[in-house]
């Protein structure tokens, strides 16, 4: 199911009020945006091409150094700013405008998550132009296309929504203003992780060592999926994350299941049970005070969250679920903590199959945080309660001493990086700034999201540099973000530039 179908949903949302009076750009964008369409799908699709996984360092080297080089020709002064040596770059452009009293920074990442899922329709870094899903054929290449572009076609590619949309709908922004001859009307800092899909261990030290650097008066921070109605909307954060890898033991080699399957304990069973242990099949987290440092949640809060479409009986035909888990409205779980089981593996299956008692076993677990929890206390309450279940922790593989020793070995190893969440008001005056600008650009009031379910290192982005952040998302809802396939919607980049070029010049408070 297409966005479009679900708008018409969205006509009771709670809305922000457009000032009456309006500056936006959108028209001269959009008149310049038609006439080079194919120049500008051509352009994102060169970007899109350039390997980017977050673990490669020299991929993401490579990317810096040519989104830097379009920032620069743009009349940007680039640099490249690194933690320490051999770690991600991020970039960071800046351009002032003659006379603007406020600075904002844009943020978005260039990495990308890994590309090993199997079933992509094409190479991931090989940028095809499809048609609308269920159908996704291929439509050509940009040449051989005669008559306009349909802005319901996606272009497949990873990173393709997460995250060079906003990369690319800020350079297309730029490049309409001036074809325009409309200026800014704020001084432009970008700020453009290499890390984010790592969980940025190294970004905030990049952000500490470069305060002055980045000072500004807003940031709006540009990830994430729009909402599911189609509709244009503003967040005030994201959750924070946590997440480990753990492995259980069995026999020290395979055995076989007939003679010794009463007997030998099986590690297939041993990690569906732990994993049960940790949550119920509702979604509810089982831990021991979990929930404690759950910050509770607002009046106002509540209030922005009832007021968005409804569109979960729609979401579930589209998703193909015959039920769903959690509160009713999906919106509502994003203040609430969630354990995810990211993956399972225990023996063999297919052509490889045995009738044998695997030998090991081993799940994936990320959790998202929400406002008041923490990385370490998350840590500390986990291993203390799988220690009260009864299983013995260690960090690296267990020799046979230990093995023997204890009847649950379970070797668990935390992720680097995590982040606590960050979540902030949507009515300061930057804020209601950006929800005027975008409404003025997209003629309709704009849905305020008070947190969304995704996560990143901001909290302490946001913290270092005291200023308000506003998200602004442009990527369709289902984008296939961190999955195979993962694609945007045509019309959402053409949407993506106007809003920007708004934002950059019809920004004011």
């Amino acid at each position: 199911m297409h966005p479009k179908i679900l708008i018409l949903l969205s006509c009771c949302a709670m809305v922000t009020a457009l000032p009456a009076a309006a500056a936006s750009p959108q028209a001269e964008v959009r008149k310049w945006r038609q006439a080079n369409e194919r120049q500008i799908l051509q352009d994102f699709s060169t970007m899109l091409a350039m390997p980017n996984v977050a673990t490669t360092l020299p991929d993401v080297e490579t990317n810096a150094t040519a989104i830097s080089a379009l920032l620069a020709k743009r009349g940007f002064r680039t640099q490249l700013l690194r933690a320490a040596p051999g770690t991600p770059p991020s970039i960071y452009a800046e351009r002032l405008t003659p006379g603007a009293k406020r600075t904002v920074v844009f943020y978005a990442h260039y990495d990308g998550q890994p590309i090993n899922q199997k079933g992509w329709l094409s190479p991931p870094f090989t940028p095809t132009l499809r048609t609308a899903p269920p159908a996704s054929a291929p439509v050509g290449d940009l040449a051989s296309i005669k008559g306009p572009i349909d802005p319901d076609w996606r272009i497949y590619a990873r990173s393709a929504g997460d995250d060079k949309a906003p990369i690319q709908a800020m350079i297309s922004a730029l490049d309409a203003l001036k074809a325009s001859g409309i200026a800014p009307t704020v001084n432009i800092k970008l700020l453009y992780e290499g890390e984010e899909e790592q969980g940025s261990p190294n970004f905030p030290k990049i952000v500490a060592q470069n305060l002055a650097l980045l000072r500004g008066d807003l940031l709006i921070f540009g990830d994430g999926p729009m909402h599911q109605s189609g509709r244009q909307q503003i967040n005030g954060g994201n959750r924070g994350i946590t997440s480990f890898a753990a492995t259980v033991y069995g026999p020290n080699k395979p055995l076989h299941d007939g003679h010794y399957g009463s007997w030998a304990p099986s590690p297939a069973v041993m990690i569906a049970d732990f994993v049960m242990s940790l949550r119920d099949d509702a979604g509810h987290i089982k831990i021991s005070g979990f929930y404690d440092d759950v910050a509770p949640v607002t009046a106002a809060e509540k209030a922005a969250l009832a007021a968005m479409p409804p569109v979960e009986p729609e979401l579930k035909t589209a998703l193909g679920l015959g039920r769903t888990i959690g509160p009713p409205r999906l919106a509502d779980g994003y203040l609430s903590p969630t354990l995810n089981v990211r993956a399972i593996h225990a023996g063999d299956d297919g052509p490889n199959a045995a009738n044998a008692i695997a030998t090991e076993a081993s799940a994936s677990v990320d959790f998202r945080l929400t406002p008041g929890q923490t990385p370490a206390r998350v840590k500390a309450l986990t291993e203390a309660y799988l220690t009260r279940q009864g299983w013995f922790i260690v960090r690296d593989t267990p020799d046979a001493a230990t093995r023997l020793a204890h009847p649950k070995v379970l070797r668990l190893n935390w992720d680097d990086g995590g982040a606590v969440a960050t979540m902030t008001r949507l009515d300061t005056p930057a804020a209601v700034a950006v929800a005027g600008s975008i409404g003025r650009t997209t003629g309709e009031d704009v849905i305020k999201l008070p947190i969304m379910g995704g996560s990143s290192a901001f909290a302490e982005i946001v913290d270092q540099l005291k200023v308000p952040m506003v998200g602004v998302s442009i990527a369709n809802y289902d984008d296939n973000q961190h999955a195979r396939n993962e694609n945007l919607r045509i019309g959402n980049l053409w949407d993506g530039i106007e809003v920007y070029a708004g934002l950059l010049a019809d920004l004011t408070w």
